[in-house]
């Protein structure tokens, strides 16, 4: 499957009293640059959550975001310090005997609640590993959903290259239909302009044919269509394969270029430098498209 570079995706995963949010945003980029936003209390994960991305990912510039927020109460736990506490009932008890008419029943647990001390609220200490899985699972799910966009926007890129690729297809056709016109062309204005030249004279058939045999050695690109038909055979072959598959493109749609190039310097026909110019702009549109393929 041909993916893109550009995308997104989101995760979010609970427990352990928190909710991890994770937002990955990617962009082009001739290799994997991975820059991940987070509270510094979680750093300890950064590494195993790049490995993540990496494992995912070939190449792009991809930032991610990761916030992280705690479940109301669940990260606080209430302790009571029973030896004060019971310090407090004795001390109760003393005031109850010296008072006399009071009772045990004068006094409830809240009123111990409310002396310094007896009850503790601290925040629960938070287990690194566990931290990590749900960051990781937050992580997995964002990936998932980031890679199915990516999917989908590779399937558009791959389907408009090959839609270029077979009009570039049909245009070498039309090169290679003209070519030996070119040459026909070409015999008979040199016969017309010796003709010309020399006037009653009979004109040497063995010369017009030398130049016209040279003419159409200078001007034969059937080696360069031969390559540009190899080259796009290569082309659908890789978008077929799949993968990370961009770099590839990239060096083979340079070849494409190359091709083009030399068909255009040899022709001296206008209609075949027109098809040429077509070709070309095929190609260019085709490097735009594959600037975006992982």
């Amino acid at each position: 499957m041909i993916k893109s570079m550009t995308g997104y995706g989101r995760g979010e995963a609970s427990g352990e009293g928190l909710t991890v949010t994770v937002e990955l945003r990617a962009v082009n980029n001739r290799y994997l640059d991975c820059a991940i936003k987070m509270p510094r209390s979680y750093l300890f994960a950064e590494e195993a959550l790049k490995e993540r991305i990496q494992s995912k990912v070939g190449r792009g510039k991809v930032d991610v975001f990761v916030n992280v927020s705690h479940i109301a109460g669940d990260d606080m736990t209430v302790t009571v310090n029973q030896p004060l506490a019971k310090a407090y009932v004795d001390a109760l008890e003393q005031l109850i005997h010296m008072g006399g008419g009071w009772t045990k029943d004068s006094y409830y647990p809240t009123d111990l609640a409310r002396f310094p001390d007896v009850l503790t609220v601290e925040k629960k200490e938070e287990e690194p590993e566990a931290v990590k899985a749900l960051l990781l699972q937050a992580m997995d799910e964002a990936l998932a959903d980031f890679n199915v966009m990516r999917e989908r926007e590779g399937g558009r890129l791959a389907k408009d290259v090959l839609d270029r690729t077979e009009t570039i297809e049909t245009l070498t056709s039309k090169v290679e239909e003209r070519s030996p016109g070119i040459v026909a062309d070409y015999r008979a204005r040199l016969e017309a302009k010796m003709a010309e030249v020399l006037q009653n004279t009979q004109l040497d058939a063995g010369r017009i044919l030398t130049e016209a045999a040279i003419f159409a050695d200078k001007v034969a690109v059937d080696e360069e269509t031969v390559r540009l038909r190899s080259h796009i055979s290569q082309l659908r072959e890789m978008l077929s394969a799949g993968g990370a598959v961009g770099r590839k493109l990239d060096f083979l749609i340079q070849e494409f270029n190359r091709e083009a190039n030399t068909i255009g310097s040899k022709c001296n026909d206008v209609e075949t430098s027109k098809i040429v110019v077509d070709i070309k702009a095929e190609i260019e549109k085709i490097r735009e498209q594959i600037q975006n393929i992982e």
